[in-house]
């Protein structure tokens, strides 16, 4: 006879928040009951990819959301987390006999879409699955902010930093198909605001005044001529960045902190460039994840519609609606009470405890009945 699992009641309810956390922020962007086709290329949303009706070997192709849960029930599913630009493929001619549900008039194929080996379950350098069982090393997945392929930690070719989840990631594939960013790279990226910092801590106050000093007349002039020179022809804040001549190691993934988009520049000769590389939405701030989720998480704080129960109690009447609220009232703090003293004791829940729980439970219930007939005139 085998043990029952147990699991720490703190391990519980941590994971249960971080999962309705990361499902609010992720699913909460995009419409669960319709399906996004009639919105065309939608900048970002959250996407699947259908094993069961689009496996390997034939051509790739990613559902919405709706489509997921509406047409794909009981399918082999790959989340694919959120993808930019794109449009719902879901009943098109790759899915040979599927007929989508929702939006059924779909043209054959989505021209604009842009497909990864992401779409047949695989991910990173490596092209592995995720969860891989094959692999025994822990390691975390980090998506890049333009291609949005998932790597390992320790296939960036660079080291992971610290707070990665509040920056964004370009892999060492993107920066070489966009070398304009390994000019940027040793002025934004993480690592080398890093290293500034430590080797200005190591040096006096003038020094530190004088680096600052330093920087900035790199990108404003200083002297007259200067002066003069910007206000006749339009700044370039990368060939500000480029007259530095400081340059980094170009290998590697590069790390780009909170609010790096907005230091990149707009003038209409790097805005060509970013747009001839496929990569004109690194200029625009709402394009992140982050600016998704929160879009998401907002909606899902929004009120929402009449609830069924709420429906039930008012047609009873004020009695009934107080001894209902009381009687779940007194249930919740119980409850929590009662798995308190787990928590208290670091102690694990099992489900013959909870059984335990609702049996007292009845037995109370039963002995205030009781009571209320013996002492009823």
């Amino acid at each position: 006879m085998t043990e029952e699992q147990t699991v720490s009641l703190v391990d519980v309810l941590e994971e249960d928040e971080e999962l309705e956390e990361e499902a609010s922020a992720v699913l909460g962007g995009s419409d669960s009951d319709h399906c996004s086709y009639p919105q065309g290329y939608v900048k970002r949303q959250a996407l699947y990819a259908c094993n069961t009706c689009t496996p390997k070997g034939g051509e790739a192709a990613g559902v919405c959301l709706a489509c997921s849960y509406k047409c794909h029930e009981g399918h082999d599913l790959f989340e694919l987390y959120t993808k930019r630009n794109f449009r719902c493929d879901c009943g098109n001619k790759k899915f040979r006999d599927l007929q989508c549900k929702l939006y059924p008039e779909k043209d054959d194929s989505n021209s604009l879409n842009t497909y990864s080996h992401n779409f047949f379950g695989l991910y990173c350098t490596c092209s592995r699955p995720y969860p891989d069982p094959d692999d025994q090393e822990e390691d975390e997945m980090i998506q890049c902010v333009i291609c949005e392929d998932w790597l390992h930690g320790r296939h960036l070719g660079c080291p992971v930093p610290d707070c990665v989840e509040l920056q964004e990631m370009i892999c060492e594939a993107c920066m070489t198909r966009n070398p304009l960013l390994w000019a940027y790279a040793p002025h934004l990226d993480v690592p080398g605001a890093e290293v500034q910092v430590k080797e200005e801590a190591g040096g006096s106050k003038t020094n530190r005044l004088q680096k600052t000093e330093k920087a900035d007349d790199v990108i404003r002039p200083t002297c007259k001529r200067r002066r003069e020179e910007a206000e006749l022809e339009p700044s370039c804040k990368l060939k500000a960045l480029q007259a530095t001549g400081r340059t980094g190691d170009q290998s590697g993934a590069a790390f780009w902190p909170s609010g790096w988009r907005s230091k990149l520049c707009t003038c209409g000769a790097c805005k060509e460039r970013l747009s001839e590389g496929g990569v004109a939405f690194l200029l625009d701030e709402s394009d992140t994840v982050l600016a998704y989720e929160n879009k998401g998480k907002n909606q899902e704080m929004q009120p929402a519609g009449h609830d069924p129960l709420m429906s039930a109690l008012d047609n009873l009447n004020r009695v009934q609606q107080l001894e209902i609220i009381h009687g779940y009232n007194d249930m919740k703090s119980e409850l929590k009470d009662f798995l308190q003293r787990f928590a208290a004791e670091g102690k694990v829940v099992t489900s013959d405890d909870i059984r335990q729980f609702f049996e007292q439970q009845q037995s109370r219930k039963r002995r205030r009945v009781d009571a209320q007939q013996l002492y009823r005139p």
